[in-house]
């Protein structure tokens, strides 16, 4: 009976935080006005857009004749686009993101990702989006259950040191985000952005650091261990070791960014002693460059 109690109790344990997550995302989520979401653009749909002069292949149909009357030119009443579209969600949840260098003063990145992830979601499926998570598990979804779900997914540990994006269950011509440190290996990453573009997947990619993460603050005898354990490393100098990791680190977000920019994808990197409100703020408006 051990195995099961043990179980539930930890599962209660997690089930306790997503009222908190949640409510801390909706108040982030307040701070974004919806009206600045690209989802206002020409298409199907009830509510006046614009008008627009008449271009070459527009059905003479569309003419609105009253706007047309006031002068010389004809004139297309559009009308906003209301198709909700998917949008696929990877956020990391390996033991990577739980690190934080100060715990009574930052974050950790985990919390940061699940924190901005979930402000996201909640002001996508408030625009009328359908969002769900990469690969088969949860599939797109509009309504409030889904916030549920998508919030109970973010807040579930995993125990390898790093992961990589989901690259199955790429809807063509969706949208994604990919929240993660990206500090594992790049081929899985390469590997899922690359297949993401294949099928027309554009989105945006938020790679989340702590602090000291950029400055690599470390002097004499350091021990350097994975949050996971799988990796430990003992030096006597670590200042010695501090040009080195910044180069390598500075190699690898040239290489997200130019990956990005290759795939169609827009890339930012966040740092936990900022506000979430700024990341989701780039988020938000980085999304309206994903829909070409």
């Amino acid at each position: 009976m051990t195995a099961p109690l043990t179980l539930r109790q930890h599962a209660e344990e997690e089930a306790s935080h997503l009222p908190a997550l949640l409510a801390r995302a909706e108040k982030l989520a307040g701070t974004v006005l919806l009206g600045e979401h690209g989802r206002r653009r020409a298409g199907l749909g009830d509510d006046f857009w614009q008008y627009r002069p008449l271009m070459p292949g527009d059905n003479y149909r569309s003419i609105d004749w009253r706007r047309s009357a006031r002068g010389d030119a004809q004139f297309v009443k559009d009308r906003e686009w209301q198709i909700a579209q998917s949008v696929l969600m990877w956020v990391d949840q390996a033991a990577s993101m739980r690190f934080t260098s100060d715990e009574k003063r930052l974050p950790s990145k985990a919390d940061h990702a699940r924190l901005i992830s979930l402000a996201t979601v909640v002001l996508l499926i408030r625009a009328g989006e359908r969002v769900g998570l990469t690969g088969w598990s949860l599939p797109p979804r509009g309504g409030s259950q889904q916030i549920l779900r998508l919030a109970e997914s973010f807040s579930t540990d995993a125990t390898d040191d790093y992961s990589a994006p989901e690259a199955r269950g790429m809807l063509p011509h969706a949208r994604a985000i990919f929240v993660s440190d990206f500090l594992g290996d790049i081929a899985p990453i390469e590997a899922a952005l690359t297949k993401a573009a294949d099928r027309g997947v554009r989105g945006v990619l938020l790679q989340i650091l702590d602090p000291s993460e950029e400055a690599f603050p470390f002097e004499g005898r350091t021990i350097f261990q994975s949050v996971g354990g799988g990796t430990r490393h003992e030096t006597l100098k670590a200042g010695d070791l501090r040009g080195r990791y910044l180069e390598r680190l500075a190699e690898r977000k040239d290489r997200l960014d130019s990956l990005c920019r290759l795939t169609g994808w827009q890339y930012e990197c966040h740092h936990t002693d900022k506000t979430a409100q700024s990341a989701l703020l780039w988020v938000w408006r980085a999304m309206d460059g994903a829909h070409g």
